[in-house]
């Protein structure tokens, strides 16, 4: 693997799809109540629970942090989980309350650390953060990050998260424009064409970079 390859894939990707425009939302926070809200679901359903916070007036951190944990689950049910997402905002609204004054002061890996160590809070949603709500060149990989590129033999579907992320943070610059918009187009590609059933071969822009077996 380098870095030749990773940009060819991102290169015919971007051509095929065009800019992708993610995270979709007003603010900061937002962004993150989506991190959380996207967990095991899908994102038609976080859109639901974000229109029920937006209506209820708690999109804001300090209109979180006061709403009672019982009414914060019933706006966000439609996403699924919705107790646990409740309690897993809740903590991550704590610590923003905390600290968010003197976030900036941490390099990237120092604050990854930190937003780990928030009950509910995995890899792929601290990286989401980082990137989408933070700006910080930290790559997300998600479920379609893997099985798009084990089917193209860069990486395997039981390689650990961080062997994966470290796959892109070492081919690619670090740049968290870059990183932002090939895991939006990663995503897309996921949906339209590289499923996890009958996937799309013949249309993929991806079709001539490898032979897809299963």
């Amino acid at each position: 693997m380098n870095s030749t390859s990773l940009m060819r894939i991102y290169k015919k990707l971007y051509r095929r799809f065009g800019p992708q425009y993610w995270w979709p939302a007003r603010t900061r926070f937002e962004v993150i109540v989506g991190t959380v809200l996207t967990q095991n679901t899908a994102w038609r359903n976080v859109e639901k629970a974000i229109h029920n916070l937006r209506s209820d007036k708690l999109l804001s951190l300090e209109k979180m942090h006061a709403v009672e944990t019982c009414r914060l689950a019933r706006c966000i049910k439609p996403a699924g989980y919705f107790n646990i997402k409740a309690q897993r905002l809740k903590n991550v609204v704590q610590f923003l309350r905390h600290d968010a004054a003197c976030l900036k002061q941490f390099d990237t890996i120092s604050l990854r650390k930190r937003l780990l160590e928030i009950n509910g809070v995995g890899p792929e949603t601290a990286d989401s953060i980082l990137l989408y709500a933070f700006d910080r060149p930290s790559f997300v990989v998600d479920a379609y990050t893997k099985r798009i590129f084990s089917r193209l033999g860069i990486v395997r579907q039981k390689d650990s998260y961080d062997c994966v992320k470290a796959v892109f943070e070492n081919n690619l610059a670090r740049k968290r424009a870059l990183f932002n918009e090939y895991h939006a187009l990663i995503v897309r590609l996921g949906k339209e064409h590289c499923t996890k059933n009958n996937p799309a071969c013949t249309t993929c822009p991806l079709r001539s970079e490898h032979t897809y077996t299963r």
